[in-house]
């Protein structure tokens, strides 16, 4: 069973919803893939937190006093009054825990999805597979992509500031498909990922882990992650680069 796979049958596995031969399966990919396991973790944290958000349950005095109404009398304009206060205060406390829940969701999102970029980028150094393509030639690397996704993604020519493209391949990070971009800094190499944005969100992230830089931004409607053992400067150059 491939991470592709097992994105597609997660959320199914961890309501259990799944026979035991799939879930079994699973089972079995977790032991062996780290990446899928901490996605599987992740996924677990964020259903206990949906549990935790408080249940606002109506006060006694409220559930009296609409118990002692009969069918056809009214409301006294104080008791609609505090009931619209009661109503509002409960709304304000959902969108909070909602809003904080948004948040969290974002968080684990981002800290899975560069979990995700650096085994990509770990992978492709150790397997000696960095390309699907080589060439230094934007014209040539941009359209060896047509036909194997459903976007086209920008490729830029970055060699007169010292950052040259030398080839591409096919990704899959985070159970979706992505351009994998190869430039060069010397002996640093920089993985560029790139997918279509789906929020419209325009957030930027900087991270450091496991030894590498990884830095994330949105352009055109397309979502970048850039990864690298290159400092943090020069990758926030490389960036700069391509955020024009």
């Amino acid at each position: 069973m491939t991470c592709h796979e097992v994105g597609r049958l997660l959320d199914a596995y961890v309501d259990n919803e799944l026979d035991p031969g799939q879930s079994a399966e699973l089972q079995q990919h977790f032991a062996s893939c780290v990446a899928c396991s901490r996605r599987l973790s992740d996924r677990e944290s964020l259903g206990r937190l949906i549990r935790s958000v408080p249940y606002h349950a109506a006060p006694d005095r409220l559930r009296a006093a609409i118990a002692a109404t009969r069918p056809r009398s009214r409301f006294t304009p104080r008791l609609l009054a505090w009931a619209a206060s009661v109503t509002i205060a409960v709304s304000l406390g959902g969108v909070t825990a909602v809003r904080m829940l948004r948040a969290r969701q974002a968080v684990d999102a981002s800290a899975t999805i560069t979990d995700d970029v650096i085994g990509s980028h770990v992978r492709a150094l150790m397997a000696d597979h960095l390309f699907d393509v080589r060439s230094t030639d934007q014209h040539t690397v941009k359209p060896w992509f047509l036909g194997k996704l459903d976007f086209s993604p920008p490729v830029d020519d970055l060699a007169p500031i010292g950052f040259p493209l030398v080839g591409g391949r096919l990704e899959y990070v985070a159970g979706r498909p992505a351009a994998a971009l190869v430039y060069q800094r010397r002996q640093h190499t920089i993985n560029l990922f790139i997918w279509p944005e789906s929020t419209g969100s325009a957030a930027e992230d900087v991270r450091s882990a496991r030894g590498f830089q990884v830095r994330h931004w949105n352009r055109g409607g397309m979502s970048f992650w850039a990864v690298s053992d290159l400092n943090d400067t020069e990758l926030a150059q490389f960036e700069g680069a391509l955020q024009h």
